[in-house]
């Protein structure tokens, strides 16, 4: 069953295009957290960033960049959110790979404070130790 992101690519599903190469589709996301809200979608079906190709990842990340500036003179934003969220428990509610450009104005209340947390002593050295021995 194709994703509503396949059946935009297809033009199944109508969208506000703002950019498109081989690569992937640029196109306004319809519930935005501010006007303008991009999302950057490979046009190859990957589920999320633990499937993607490195390659399309990168040149999704090279995208980015261009919307971002273009969104910066487009709608006066002052900065921007780039947002890829991997799983369900991450947030992820459509599962195609896909990166959102976020235009930001200084206290647009776009999103919260983000919550932070502490380590107990050591276990930062050993996560980081851990972290370090998994790449692959």
């Amino acid at each position: 069953m194709s994703t509503i992101f396949e059946k935009i690519i297809q033009r199944e599903v109508p969208a506000d295009i703002v950019y498109e190469d081989d690569c992937v589709l640029a196109f306004l996301d319809i519930r935005p957290n501010s006007k303008g809200h991009t999302l950057i979608v490979p046009k190859e079906c990957f589920v999320n960033i633990f499937d993607a190709d490195d390659e399309v990842i990168g040149h999704m990340m090279r995208i980015a960049k261009k919307i971002s500036h273009a969104l910066v003179k487009a709608t006066g934003a002052s900065g921007v959110n780039l947002v890829m969220n991997n799983g369900a428990d991450a947030g992820q509610e459509v599962f195609h790979a896909h990166l959102h450009v976020i235009p930001r104005m200084a206290h647009d209340g776009v999103f919260s404070a983000p919550q932070h947390t502490t380590y107990i002593q050591d276990e930062a050295t050993t996560l980081a130790e851990a972290i370090k021995n998994a790449i692959a």
